[in-house]
């Protein structure tokens, strides 16, 4: 459904929002690890995004891809 830097922009936007809860039971240091499952406006249509570092080598979605008229960065960034 989204392409993979569409996938790492909202994993990075998932990851700041979690950082500032400041939340004790949160890791101190380095990503914090969560799985977000999206769905689309059809069955067919939906997306599973992990933190950054959970997918170094990411597969592409050729539709989700082609779709994203702005291709970025694939690797973690930590």
């Amino acid at each position: 459904m989204f392409s993979i830097a569409q996938k790492r922009q909202i994993s990075d936007a998932v990851q700041k929002i979690l950082r500032e809860t400041n939340h004790p039971e949160l890791p101190k240091e380095g990503e914090i690890k969560f799985h977000l499952y999206v769905e689309g406006s059809a069955p067919m249509f939906w997306a599973d995004i992990l933190n950054n570092c959970a997918v170094n080598d990411p597969t592409p979605d050729p539709w989700g891809d082609d779709q994203d008229p702005k291709k970025g960065e694939n690797r973690c960034q930590v």
